[in-house]
């Protein structure tokens, strides 16, 4: 999962984002509505966290534009205010949820992932794939009814791949998904953290490597392995 937090006290705003990112869910900030906007422009977010009171266009604007826009990303607005008024004006915008500051952190974790279980997907909330049964929402991963123990970053990675469904999804696109905006495209974290993940789920190798394309969940094959194999692709992670 991956969620714009708009927000202009730098102070509250990364409290969120590393609080965030405890479970495994990357955050990028913007301090105004300028930022905002263009941080929208380039990314793909799953959630959007508003402070309605910001520089530049205000986070009733923003929640506007990512109406009008279809994008469908669900909104939770915070505010000082706690008027039914001003809750009310909120939900008329377009707003999912409503948090009033102050507010304990794990509420708002805890209405993040309500609100992206409620999104309109076409895939359960608890994945299944080859044997492995992902639940976001408890952070849990089970291969063939056995717990598998797993990193954050290694969850956030495993995540994203189980959901396209034995699709090949890039390294830039794991990337963008599964780390923030402060991730550096030319690291090798990627391709540590695939190769961790491939040998915490075990034999036989289920995250198959195709060279110069990405990576895939491939059950029918030992591509991950390291040093070579027989699937699509070769075997290198």
């Amino acid at each position: 999962m991956r969620v714009l937090i708009v927000e202009d006290e730098p102070h509250l705003a990364e409290a969120i984002r590393d609080g965030l990112r405890l479970e495994a869910i990357a955050a990028d900030i913007a301090g105004d509505g300028d930022a905002a906007l263009e941080l929208l422009s380039v990314n793909s977010y799953d959630l959007a966290v508003l402070d309605r009171d910001i520089p530049g266009p205000s986070g009733d604007e923003i929640a506007r534009r990512l109406v009008a826009s279809g994008s469908g990303i669900p909104i939770l607005m915070l505010t000082a205010a706690d008027r039914i008024d001003d809750k009310v004006s909120g939900f008329e915008i377009g707003a999912d949820d409503y948090l009033t500051k102050p507010f304990e952190l794990r509420e708002l974790v805890l209405r993040l992932k309500a609100l992206d279980r409620r999104r309109g997907h076409a895939r359960p909330p608890v994945r299944e794939l080859a044997g492995l049964r992902l639940d976001p929402f408890r952070r849990e991963v089970f291969r063939d009814g056995r717990y598998v123990a797993l990193t954050r970053k290694q969850f956030a990675v495993l995540e994203v791949l189980v959901a396209a469904e034995g699709g090949v999804v890039s390294a830039e696109e794991l990337l963008e998904r599964a780390w923030d905006q402060n991730a550096n495209p030319f690291t090798n974290a990627v391709r540590i953290t695939v190769s961790a993940l491939r040998k915490r789920l075990g034999e036989p190798w289920l995250i198959a490597t195709v060279t110069g394309v990405g990576y895939r969940i491939d059950p029918a094959s030992d591509a991950g392995r390291e040093g070579g194999g027989r699937g699509q692709g070769g075997g290198r992670g």
